[in-house]
């Protein structure tokens, strides 16, 4: 059964998501604090994370941060103001969408289906089977930890810049529109702009190039977007 971790101050809100939540059989977790939401998170294994931003004990922006430095789980996070929503999605907090109060509890629960579907690998090695590391020349992806390595050293990345890369390696032979990469990495409802992800694109290269690659690269098709180009010829 698929584990939600709900954490919200507001126990009618808690109520209300919990009710829908459980009709579409997710088991859920309630935490009305920072800090009983972080004591569940570190006792059990949650397959999504809602969390308010404003909360006693400890905030959602900090929490958030907290779990990132353990888990890649993926994180909701709720709040009354639209124009958080630039800090919820930026590199520092690390959160895979947002929401605004009011909300409809069913949108609530289509985000929390999007996101599910999307973090989904979504190539196979022709059995059906889910792949969960990718290798090119010098560089590994693996998919469980999040981890990038380039040469046997590890690269760390954002959860976001992991995203990217595997996305591009995934599928090299395509390029990739800025749109494309909006919709896959942050989903449609996302309400920023393209510039994100020349923002992230360009930490991303800023940090891969810590190690020397010369056979591949992210390669930007001008007028277009981005590809993952390998240079090794396999003829």
């Amino acid at each position: 059964m698929t584990k939600m971790l709900i954490a919200d101050d507001k126990r009618q809100i808690v109520s209300v998501l919990e009710a829908y939540a459980k009709k579409e059989g997710f088991s859920v977790t309630k935490a009305y604090d920072g800090l009983t939401a972080l004591a569940a998170f570190e006792t059990e294994d949650f397959d999504i994370i809602l969390l308010d931003v404003m909360m006693p004990g400890v905030d959602g922006f900090s929490l958030c941060r907290k779990i990132r430095e353990k888990s890649q789980v993926p994180i909701i996070m709720i709040t009354a103001r639209g124009e958080d929503f630039e800090r919820i999605m930026g590199l520092d907090i690390g959160a895979d969408d947002y929401i605004v109060k009011p909300f409809s509890p069913g949108e609530v629960m289509a985000r929390v289906r999007a996101i599910l579907r999307r973090l989904d690998p979504h190539i196979s090695n022709g059995n059906d089977v889910p792949v969960k590391i990718m290798t090119y020349d010098n560089l590994t992806l693996n998919l469980d930890s999040y981890q990038a390595i380039i040469s046997d050293q590890e690269i760390v990345l954002t959860k976001k810049e992991f995203e990217i890369l595997w996305t591009l390696l995934a599928q090299s032979s395509k390029v990739f529109t800025r749109d494309n990469l909006l919709n896959s990495i942050w989903g449609f409802d996302y309400e920023g702009d393209s510039r994100t992800v020349d923002s992230h694109i360009k930490r991303l290269r800023a940090k891969l190039d810590r190690v020397s690659h010369p056979n591949w690269e992210i390669k930007t098709i001008w007028g277009v977007g981005y590809k993952f180009e390998g240079k090794i010829n396999e003829n």
